[in-house]
């Protein structure tokens, strides 16, 4: 699916996403992926949600959002909340959905100058039967 959001000078924004991979601008990653809302993307974890380890987590709090919008692949799966304590310890907001979900409310998020972070893992390629 591609969509195109209005854009704020030198944020990052998602323009599509597919099977394994996400476009951010005009640059195709494949796997997990730290999408600050502005900067560097960063390659992120690229299992499940309950193969995230604390370290992972570290990654996003350097990157000192005020939101997170967590992308946990094809279907909604919710991190183990121990690996939340630090993000909401400092009072970061923190939102689970569906990656497509995730990259459509990142871009709306960065649209009105927030600064979100989406933490999206990938979403397999399907297989057939």
């Amino acid at each position: 699916m591609k969509f195109q959001p209005d854009q704020l000078a030198g944020t990052n924004v998602i323009s599509r996403h597919g099977a394994d991979e996400i476009w951010v601008g005009n640059t195709r990653f494949v796997g997990g992926l730290l999408v600050p809302w502005t900067g560097t993307v960063l390659p992120w974890a690229s299992g499940l949600p309950q193969d995230l380890a604390e370290a992972d987590f570290a990654a996003v709090l350097a990157l000192q959002p005020e939101v997170v919008i967590f992308g946990s692949g094809a279907r909604l799966r919710f991190v183990p909340a121990a690996l939340l304590r630090g993000l909401i310890a400092r009072r970061i907001g923190v939102e689970t959905m569906d990656t497509p979900a995730a990259c459509r409310t990142f871009n709306v998020l960065v649209s009105e100058g927030r600064s979100a972070v989406a933490a999206l893992l990938p979403v397999p390629v399907a297989t057939a039967p």
